[in-house]
């Protein structure tokens, strides 16, 4: 059986509040860490590559990061449109995709096919959250 509510205490991997209560015990709704689980302090944090797609005005950069929270606090921005799991690699390949519609560097025209594509990678989901649980995921390996 399965119960939805609120967790005893906010989430120590991402701070979520809500929570899923399972048979083997409360989970964050989020990135589904399980309440009472403690990362290991000594062991190092995973790596989680992600391609991440920030909106600005009329324009989206396509960038890619190890740590999207730092990364993305330098960078001046109006919305966060999707994160998708890769690296340098994928990165090029997205450059690529969509290179008629650069407009210098990493920024490229927020044209309905780039808009569209990040929208399908989000599927409607907070893209922190998404993030969250790819990262809860390395943890726990």
């Amino acid at each position: 059986m399965t119960t939805i509510g609120a967790l005893p205490a906010p989430c120590r991997l991402c701070g979520c509040t809500d929570g899923v209560r399972r048979s083997d015990g409360w989970r964050c709704a989020v990135c589904e860490w399980r309440v009472g689980d403690v990362p290991d302090p000594e062991l190092p944090l995973p790596r989680v590559d992600v391609v991440y797609y920030l909106r600005y005005a009329a324009r989206v950069k396509i960038g890619t990061s190890t740590n999207p929270r730092q990364r993305l606090g330098a960078i001046w921005h109006d919305e966060l449109l999707a994160f998708e799991p890769g690296g340098r690699a994928l990165e090029h390949e997205r450059h690529q995709q969509f290179a008629d519609l650069r407009e210098g560097g990493e920024w490229f025209r927020a044209a309905p096919e780039l808009l569209a594509h990040a929208a399908t990678l989000a599927n409607g989901v907070d893209p922190w959250h998404t993030y969250a649980r790819w990262f809860s995921a390395a943890l726990s390996r």
